[in-house]
């Protein structure tokens, strides 16, 4: 378990079943208060209103066809710090989002363990394999 993400709340946001969970199970290894996952925008901006407060968050961006991007936009509005999860190529990311961190599917949960606690200064590189 990291110390430095004790207690820290991240929404998953990922329609892939498999990868959702062991994501789930990594984020939980390292004392983090996990929410969801989430398999679609509608579920993920339920979870969103419903909690009190989140800490942050990992998005696929394409949830079974619907785009992850008005979710991404109410986060960043709230200054909640995300990074996509995808396997889309950084070319058909929106401009507005080019400064947001992003791993590349097929990484595994400890890579986006890795670039979540780097990019988004929620413990440097506390994460471990």
């Amino acid at each position: 378990m990291s110390a430095e993400l004790a207690d820290v709340r991240v929404l998953i946001v990922e329609d892939e079943y498999l990868i959702a969970l062991e994501l789930a199970a990594a984020l939980e290894d390292q004392g983090v208060a996990v929410i969801g996952p989430a398999t679609t925008l509608a579920e993920a901006e339920a979870l969103c209103r419903n909690t009190d407060g989140i800490d942050g968050a990992i998005l696929d961006i394409d949830l079974r066809g619907e785009p992850v991007y008005p979710l991404a936009d109410a986060l960043r509005d709230n200054a909640v710090p995300f990074l996509f999860s995808t396997g889309c190529d950084a070319s058909q990311i929106p401009a507005r989002f080019i400064d947001v961190p992003r791993c590349e599917k097929p990484a595994g949960s400890a890579e986006v363990l890795r670039q979540f606690t780097r990019n988004l200064q929620l413990g440097g590189d506390a994460v471990t394999s």
